[in-house]
């Protein structure tokens, strides 16, 4: 009746004459909701009992329906038998809406039969009336997904109720414009299911979870599906195996061996209750109630009666729904107590879960004291005495706002590069797991808060979560160290102090994404107006890579969290302790849980599946180039998902001969060994003009045996080592290659005599275009140098462009006129002058060609999580 009522509200709207409502007779004095606003507006409202009787029209009931005079009539729902006389009386015929894809699912519990026969697409049918059940024409159709997670509740108010409102107004609009279809309704594939009793209501567990699972969702609350619970542990009638009762709900079993989860329980007396709650379900002690809270629990007795006009009085005991209430009064009790007491959080499910005057005031006042908050928190940690704090570690995987083992049970070891000794054990998280966090996100952002919020209040957060990380700065920087190798120093500036500007930055801009108006060529004389909207995309996956293993996250997550998107982030699997850090803060920062999901696992289970994964509409990934081509190819095939990459470089830095040589050395080595070389925009190739080439490469030797190579954590280091075993192993293979195909080893190339994963600085010159180590990045602290002629420009410039990648480059020269000239010709996403390694959070960044697509930082990384819509809108 509330649908009846939107279209009805929606109808008059769009300007459509409403000249009579026909509902149902008042229930214990009470009118419906249709008959409440159409009398407010004046709209003859008729509530006849019936329409015939024995099968004939009653004469009386014809006559007032035709003296209306009606053109059409729109079935919004249809409770009674509507004689064909009625159906056929108006001029344009009769048109009803039906909750399914008919010819599918005709009759009643059309919604109900969707869920039970595990339907794919769920919708709905406006059809023309006839004299058969549901077998009309068809007016118009509209279809949604069927998510693995809906139930009869959800279905419909996420699709059938808010867009078969607008379908209703549509279908009218159609018909008064003379272009409403009439397409006969085939046969093949049509069914007929009937009303749901509880007589036949009952579970047949003996079947595979997921029919149980159908069977269970596709029932309403009432009548509900039902078995016999017998002892503990449950023993259900007809189940393969007992049920067990978890903090999560009750987990039953099907024949397949395959579990499913039923959140709540109802009792023969109507009482429901979690599922996890069985076993202490008649345990809960009464709350003393305070004076304050005495009054308020009598305004709402006040707001019980007034809904329950029938009963004479309302005692502890009165059970709401034995009174008489229905799913509407629901609604209405809910949202009269929220209006009396502002600020709290209740839902209709609330109402269901105490039925009872005694139950809803207890359940009430714990809600209004904070009793009812969610679970503390539990972090199982991993601590350490180290860099003179306590470090603790969360180690499970993040999903829905809380951490869990793998769904196996799986986990792996995070090795510490500076001596190879094991930091702790990480959940190895498995298909099934990436599964539950997508269909986390998905909830989060379609029903939960995050997606409703202001954009203003989304930017609070994300300042609060920035300031958490500021004042846990230390220790982000301390494990970012242990589980990276980063110098502390740089760890503590760049790793961690960048990633906090970088969500400062985007926070500020929540609430500064918009559209813009345009105009068009319609737009005079007929009053057109088109405006562009700014939209989130949904679920969002990255996948990040080890070598800057906070910052990463905060660059692409930050903007994608600003534009009001979820993720499910993957960090690398050798270092994943900084992201969960983090998902911990974003907790303790408020951000809604299934906003943010840790996945820490390898790329080939983990990362593939957020590749194929249908929920997802975005991934942004950063890493190697034949990585980033294979997920591209992925995100295609599955359901063409945008996609982001940052991927390999091989960035040229070009030094003149009139550059200011003490910045060239200082800089150019900065370019090369800066994070110890792990650095995606580091200088791959240093052209080094010949005039100064020698000068050059003695003063980087010179000032390289003077970098202090050690423990990280050691404010004196220089050089830390490198992040794992098997990148150093491939470092010590590139230099044997540079060296065989002829290239001069100056200095280095070899692991340093000490525990843990050190490499030497080391320089290569006489580097001809053809080698290896001209071509392929090292990642690692290897500079690749070669000469070109006194005043060569463009020759430099073909050889620094002769790469597949773009991702950076540079260039020393006092000559402002051939710095820009060379910055214009350089092929790569940034150009570096006279500097080098210097991003901000305010300045885009991304590459070209192989490097990739897509941009991090700045207002153009909101860009790659955000859709345009257009709107055009005739006034």
């Amino acid at each position: 009746i509330v649908f009846g009522q939107e279209v009805y509200s929606n109808l008059r709207k769009q300007g459509h004459k409403v000249v009579g409502v026909f509902t149902v007779p008042d229930k214990d004095g009470k009118a419906d909701p249709l008959a409440m606003a159409a009398e407010k507006d004046g709209t003859p409202v008729f509530k006849f009992p019936r329409w015939r009787v024995k099968g004939k029209p009653i004469p009386e009931v014809v006559d007032a329906y035709k003296a209306v005079g009606a053109e059409l009539n729109v079935l919004p729902f249809c409770s009674q038998f509507i004689p064909m006389n009625i159906i056929d009386n108006p001029r344009h015929g009769s048109i009803i809406y039906h909750p399914s894809l008919l010819p599918l699912h005709r009759g009643a519990s059309a919604i109900n039969w969707t869920l039970i026969h595990g339907d794919k697409k769920a919708g709905f049918t406006v059809f023309w009336a006839d004299d058969g059940l549901d077998t009309g024409p068809i007016l118009l159709q509209r279809e949604c997904a069927v998510e693995p997670t809906d139930t009869v509740d959800t279905l419909y108010n996420r699709f059938l109720f808010p867009e078969g409102i607008k379908a209703m107004v549509e279908s009218v609009q159609l018909i008064a414009d003379g272009k409403a279809p009439r397409v006969p309704q085939t046969e093949e594939g049509a069914s007929y299911e009937g009303i749901q009793k509880k007589s036949n209501a009952k579970v047949n567990l003996a079947q595979p979870a997921e029919a149980v699972h159908n069977w269970i969702r596709g029932h309403d609350k009432v009548p509900g599906a039902w078995t016999v619970i017998d002892g503990q542990p449950l023993e259900i009638a007809g189940a393969p195996q007992p049920g067990l009762v978890t903090k999560n709900g009750l987990v039953l079993y099907g024949t397949d061996g395959k579990a499913l989860l039923v959140k709540n329980l109802q009792f023969d007396d109507g009482k429901m209750i979690p599922a996890s709650k069985y076993f202490s379900s008649g345990e809960s002690s009464s709350l003393e109630l305070t004076a304050d809270e005495e009054k308020m629990a009598e305004e709402i007795r006040d707001i019980w009666k007034g809904i329950l006009s029938n009963v004479p009085a309302v005692e502890d005991t009165t059970d709401f729904f034995k009174s008489g209430a229905a799913s509407m009064d629901v609604v209405r009790l809910v949202e009269e107590v929220k209006q009396k007491c502002a600020g709290v959080q209740l839902q209709n499910e609330d109402v269901y879960m105490a039925t009872t005057f005694q139950d809803f005031i207890q359940m009430f006042v714990r809600k209004l004291r904070g009793e009812d908050q969610e679970e503390e928190l539990v972090i199982d940690y991993a601590t350490k005495e180290v860099n003179n704090m306590t470090v603790k570690m969360p180690t499970q995987c993040f999903i829905n706002g809380k951490f869990e083992d793998a769904e196996n049970g799986k986990s792996y070891e995070t090795i510490n590069p500076t001596d190879g000794s094991v930091i702790c054990k990480v959940s190895y998280a498995s298909v099934g797991d990436v599964d539950r966090a997508v269909a986390a996100a998905k909830e989060a952002y379609d029903n939960g808060p995050w997606g409703k919020m202001n954009p203003r209040d989304r930017g609070s957060l994300l300042y609060k979560l920035a300031d958490l990380m500021e004042e846990h700065q230390e220790e982000l920087a301390t494990i970012e160290s242990m589980d990276s190798g980063a110098v502390y120093t740089l760890a503590l500036k760049t790793h961690v102090g960048m990633s906090i500007q970088t969500f400062r930055y985007f926070a500020g801009w929540c609430d500064k994404i918009h559209g813009k108006t345009i105009p068009i060529n319609q737009a005079r004389p007929n009053r057109n107006l088109t405006f562009t909207k700014r939209e989130p995309l949904g679920v969002c996956a990255i996948i990040i890579p080890w070598n800057y293993p906070l910052m990463m996250l905060a660059w692409k997550s930050a903007a994608c969290l600003a534009a009001g998107n979820t993720l499910v982030l993957k960090p690398a699997q050798v270092t994943p302790l900084t992201a969960l850090k983090f998902a911990e803060l974003s907790a303790k920062a408020g951000i809604p849980k299934g906003v943010i999901n840790i996945l820490p696992g390898s790329g080939g289970m983990v990362g593939q599946r957020l590749c194929d994964h249908p929920d997802i509409r975005k991934l942004g990934f950063t890493g190697s180039t034949p990585i980033g081509k294979q997920i591209m190819k992925s995100c295609a095939l599955s359901n063409l998902k945008k996609v982001s990459l940052e991927l390999g470089g091989k960035s040229p830095l070009i030094i003149f001969s009139d550059c200011d040589m003490d910045k060239a050395v200082r800089m150019g080595m900065s370019s090369v060994y800066f994070n110890k070389g792990e650095n995606c925009i580091a200088a791959g190739r240093l052209f080094v003009e010949e005039s100064i080439h020698d000068e050059f490469i003695s003063r980087v030797v010179e000032e390289l045996k003077k970098m202090k190579i050690g423990d990280p954590l050691d404010r004196s280091t220089d050089h830390g080592p490198q992040n794992h075993k098997a990148h150093m192993d491939k470092l010590l293979e590139y230099c044997e290659v540079g060296l065989k195909e002829g290239a001069t080893l100056v200095y280095g190339g070899k692991q340093v005599d000490m525990p843990g994963f050190f490499m030497e600085p080391t320089v290569f010159t006489d580097v001809e275009d053809h080698m290896f180590i001209a071509k392929e990045e090292s990642f690692g602290p290897v500079m690749v140098v070669s000469k070109f002629k006194d005043g060569d420009v463009d020759g430099v410039l073909q050889r620094a462009n002769a790469t597949e990648y773009g991702l950076a480059s540079g260039v020393f020269t006092r000559d402002i006129n051939k710095a820009m000239y060379v910055s214009e010709r350089l092929e790569a996403g940034t150009v570096f002058i006279n500097t080098y390694n210097k991003t901000d959070v305010a300045s885009p960044f991304g590459g070209f060609k192989q490097s990739g697509f897509g941009k991090d930082l700045g207002e153009d990384a909101l860009l790659e999580y955000l859709k345009t819509k257009a709107v055009t809108v005739e006034y």
